[in-house]
């Protein structure tokens, strides 16, 4: 049986990497990306460059968005929907709204195309490693359907129906952003009390306190490596959406609240915006008079 022709838009941060590793498994695919140089390495790996969306999307099986925010993914389905091929499926694996991907399933629904949202976890290394999270909701049959193209890029778990990808993302980025928070006072208390951060983090592997974010985040924080894996941008995007959730169904999240204001002080005041979401770790020693 013929694979299906796939379609990845959006070649940044995360959808390169994805993209890559989709080319590597033999994978029929086309990519685009508003700044097409930054797509044009992906030719190496098999993959067709195009320089317009409606070249990328042509007679493509499975069309896959990775992009910054829900409003860019809802106006290039507008755009393009009425060209896409029917029967086909498109997958949103950004990170968006719930009532987002809602909209853009009903909008494809229209034209005999399929929807899936898929947001992912895993930042840069996951993608590179394609060992991503994936987060996807909608119909069950879709879902059997795109799993051999979602696991070159990961592990794809179906969690209900049409939305419920987005808000499982959106409970992910609660979990990744107050545990950032909580690392970087524990990072920055062993350095000041003069324990050894590093040591620290070695002996608290395997423990109720481990995790990723400790281990990953924990060095980037006392190494002053805020390169972008994760930009603070996008997880204070992802933090409003969560507390415009929360508001939706009349529920109170104190310690989102808490470091989504923190994250947007950092992004609107320190300058933080492209930098790694682990930079909470700057704010937090500016909070502490320890930055100049």
């Amino acid at each position: 049986m013929a694979m299906e022709k796939v379609a990845l838009l959006g070649t940044g941060l995360m959808g390169f990497p994805m993209a890559r590793n989709l080319a590597r498994a033999g994978i029929p695919l086309t990519v685009w990306n508003r700044t097409r140089a930054k797509a044009e390495p992906l030719a190496a790996e098999g993959a067709t460059v195009t320089s317009t969306v409606a070249d990328a999307i042509e007679g493509a099986d499975i069309i896959i968005s990775m992009m910054s925010d829900g409003p860019t993914v809802l106006s290039v389905v507008e755009d393009v929907a009425a060209r896409l091929k029917p029967g086909s499926l498109w997958i949103d694996m950004s990170s968006t709204k719930p009532e987002e991907a809602r909209a853009q399933a009903a909008m494809l629904k229209g034209h005999d195309v399929a929807h899936l949202d898929g947001p992912v976890s895993g930042g840069t290394k996951g993608a590179d490693a394609a060992s991503l999270a994936i987060m996807v909701g909608g119909d069950a049959k879709d879902f059997a359907r795109a799993t051999p193209i979602l696991k070159s890029m990961g592990r794809p778990v179906h969690v209900g129906p049409s939305g419920t990808g987005q808000l499982s993302k959106l409970c992910n980025q609660t979990i990744v952003a107050v545990t950032i928070g909580a690392v970087a006072e524990a990072m920055l208390l062993a350095s000041e009390g003069g324990a050894d951060p590093a040591a620290l983090r070695a002996a608290l592997q395997g423990g109720f306190a481990d995790s990723v974010i400790l281990q990953q985040h924990g060095a980037r924080m006392t190494e002053g490596n805020f390169v972008p894996g994760g930009l603070s941008k996008f997880q204070l995007k992802d933090l409003n959406n969560v507390l415009a959730e929360a508001a939706a169904v009349n529920l109170s999240l104190p310690l989102t609240q808490d470091v989504r204001d923190r994250f947007a002080h950092f992004v609107e005041n320190m300058d933080g915006a492209d930098q790694d979401h682990s930079g909470l770790y700057l704010e937090l020693k500016a909070r502490n008079g320890m930055l100049t």
